[in-house]
Formats: C-alpha cells, sequence, structure tokens
C-alpha cells in the first residue's frame, strides 16, 4: 500500500518469484521474496531507468535475530536479482511503518469517494493557477460554510486519487501544502 501510493511506482507484484538456494546445512530450499517493485520511466532517458527492486519485508528484531541463518536465502536472492538487472532489498518496519504510511491509511477510504468532476477540475485549475496552496485556503476559496466538511473529504479524495500531492511524509491537516503532481 505504501509503495504503491507513489506516482513513481508502475507495479507491485507479491511473491513474484522463487529463488533456489543451499542452505548452511547442505540442503536445498526455494526462497520466495515479498515484492517485485517496477518503477516509470517518466521523463528519464532510458540508461537512468530505475531498476526493478525485489524486496524483502521482515521484522528489525527477526532479521537481526536470525540474519546468519537468512544470509544464504538473501545472497541467492541478490544473485537472483543482479542476474536479472534488479536490485535487492531488505527492509523492516521502520522504513515502512511511518508517517507517510498512516496518511496513506487515512487517504484510503476516500479514494472511494465520489464528487463531480467539474468541481474536481475546477479545484486543479485553481491550484495550476497558484502553483502550491494549503488545504485551509483551498477550503476557504472553493467550499463555504455548510460545504466546509464536504469540502475538506473531496481535497483528502483528491489527494488519494493522486491529482493533488503533497508530502506525505508529514502530518495531514489544514496547513498541509498540496499541488499538482508532477508526473512524467
Amino acid at each position: 500500500m505504501r509503495t504503491e501510493f507513489f506516482l513513481s511506482v508502475l507495479d507491485v507484484i507479491p511473491q513474484p518469484v522463487e529463488v533456489p538456494f543451499t542452505a548452511a546445512n547442505g540442503n536445498r530450499y526455494t526462497y520466495t521474496p515479498d515484492f517485485l517493485v517496477y518503477y516509470r520511466l517518466g521523463d528519464r532517458s532510458y540508461n537512468q531507468y530505475p531498476k526493478p527492486v525485489l524486496v524483502e519485508v521482515k521484522p528489525a528484531v527477526a532479521w537481526r535475530k536470525h540474519w546468519r541463518e537468512w544470509l544464504p536465502k538473501w545472497k541467492a536472492a541478490w544473485r537472483y536479482a543482479q542476474e536479472q538487472g534488479w536490485e535487492f532489498h531488505i527492509r523492516d518496519e521502520s522504513r515502512i511503518r511511518d508517517q507517510a504510511l498512516d496518511n496513506i491509511r487515512f487517504l484510503e477510504p476516500y479514494k472511494r469517494m465520489q464528487f463531480p468532476p467539474q468541481e474536481s477540475q475546477w479545484i486543479i485549475d485553481n491550484l495550476r493557477e497558484m502553483g502550491a496552496s494549503t488545504i485551509d485556503y483551498l477550503i476557504a476559496r472553493h467550499f463555504m460554510g455548510l460545504y466546509r466538511a464536504e469540502g475538506l473529504a473531496h481535497l483528502w479524495h483528491l489527494l488519494a486519487v493522486r491529482k493533488l500531492d503533497c508530502d506525505i511524509n508529514r502530518p495531514l491537516n489544514n496547513f498541509t501544502e498540496v499541488w499538482l503532481p508532477d508526473i512524467d
């Protein structure tokens, strides 16, 4: 959910491959990494294309405790990723469970909401002219009086469906600055 939110991400594939490896005891096993992340090329030249990333997610306590035991499968995954032209990364909850994930979870229900397309376009066009604005200013400009709560939901919806952008790593509130996403 966290990774898919970012516009630079093209796709996230769960459990994409099985990688054979030999454990320290000499037995052969297969290992299935958690995700494969593909990125958009955007306006970069092909030689600057971000490599896909094979990702394993483990709690920090677990990987610190078992890293010697898990090292053979992680080395096999790293070699496999290199052969495919990918990278291999191990992530723990400190790099996943953060303010960005809290915000993305908060915005998730707003994805399903529907608002008149012409109202959304009006907000987007105004924001394009301004460059950036706070949530509070947009509410004051577009949603007077009784419509304030609906206006806030509309702005959260536009963030959730990626029609607006913000620094997702900072808490979301009325003073959050938003702008149009840079989609190349």
